[in-house]
């Protein structure tokens, strides 16, 4: 009695071990994740998604996330090729393409993907000027994931896209950048002021024809400006004088100019104007005396 007890507790004790077991065996990987299988220390498989078994005891598992990766890259202080300081901080997403190159290869890919992409993003700024840096940030931003990507394809990272996140200049650059930007617009505010008043002497020349073929436009132009002012609420009376009455008086005005001039240049050279000699004084005359007579007595 004491052997079938005993008995029955070794057969439920095997049971119970090979249920463990089987159960330690079996893993599940979700649908972005892949198993790398390794047994006795050597790779075998990649397994998953769902659910698979591998031989316990003897084998181990490491599981690799597969869904793009967001890094942000702190802010590093760079010097640019036009000896500009500057803080800049760039954002970084890679996906896991190859997860047996990611286990194998490097030891964190995680962590080796943001140091790569620190350095990169220091020597590519390094060699950009300040203008091409805010300017041409597409032409940057590619050029940095061109770079990054061809150092992480070895571990079976594939980096999809590279953005400068923030870009921190010193206060006396962003002055002077800010009256650079004040003198731009004076000067494009200038030209258009100088192509506006050119098109409206333009306009103005062809209305003046037009008045001049048309006396009766002048009249209407009246009117209508009239029309405006009446419009708004004001207590403002313009007459408008008709050019036809000013008219005659400015041609009496001329014809009385002109007669004037004329009458100035066909008088002569006035006597003042010419040196006058003064008369020759006479000379003085002796009083004339008689002289005395012999008188015979």
């Amino acid at each position: 009695m004491n052997l079938l007890i005993l008995a029955g507790v070794l057969v439920g004790l095997v049971a119970l071990f090979i249920l463990f077991t089987i159960s330690s065996g079996l893993k599940v990987a979700n649908q972005y994740e892949r198993g790398v299988v390794f047994v006795l220390g050597r790779l075998r498989a990649v397994r998953g998604p769902g659910l698979y078994y591998v031989t316990p005891w003897i084998s181990r598992v490491r599981k690799v996330d597969l869904r793009t990766l967001t890094v942000e890259v702190p802010p590093q202080e760079i010097i640019t090729r036009d000896n500009v300081t500057m803080k800049v901080s760039a954002v970084v997403y890679f996906n896991v393409v190859d997860p047996t190159k990611a286990i194998i290869n490097v030891v964190d890919y995680l962590r080796a993907s943001v140091q790569i992409a620190q350095t990169t993003l220091r020597n590519v700024l390094g060699q950009s000027e300040l203008d091409q840096i805010l300017s041409e940030r597409e032409v940057i931003n590619q050029r940095l994931q061109v770079i990054i990507d061809e150092q992480t394809e070895p571990w079976g990272v594939k980096v999809t896209t590279v953005a400068l996140k923030d870009v921190e200049l010193p206060i006396n650059m962003q002055r002077a950048m800010a009256k650079q930007a004040e003198a731009e617009r004076e000067k494009r505010a200038k030209v258009i002021a100088a192509e506006g008043e050119l098109l409206a002497s333009r306009q103005l020349g062809e209305a003046a024809a037009i008045i001049g073929q048309q006396p009766a436009t002048l009249q209407l132009r009246y009117l209508q400006t009239l029309t405006e002012i009446a419009v708004e609420k004001n207590s403002t009376i313009i007459f408008p004088l008709p050019l036809d009455l000013v008219d005659p008086f400015v041609q009496i005005l001329r014809a009385a100019a002109g007669r004037q001039q004329t009458d100035q240049s066909s008088t002569p050279i006035a006597n003042s104007q010419t040196p006058q000699v003064p008369p020759a004084t006479p000379p003085p005359q002796l009083p004339l005396t008689q002289p005395p007579s012999d008188s015979v007595n």
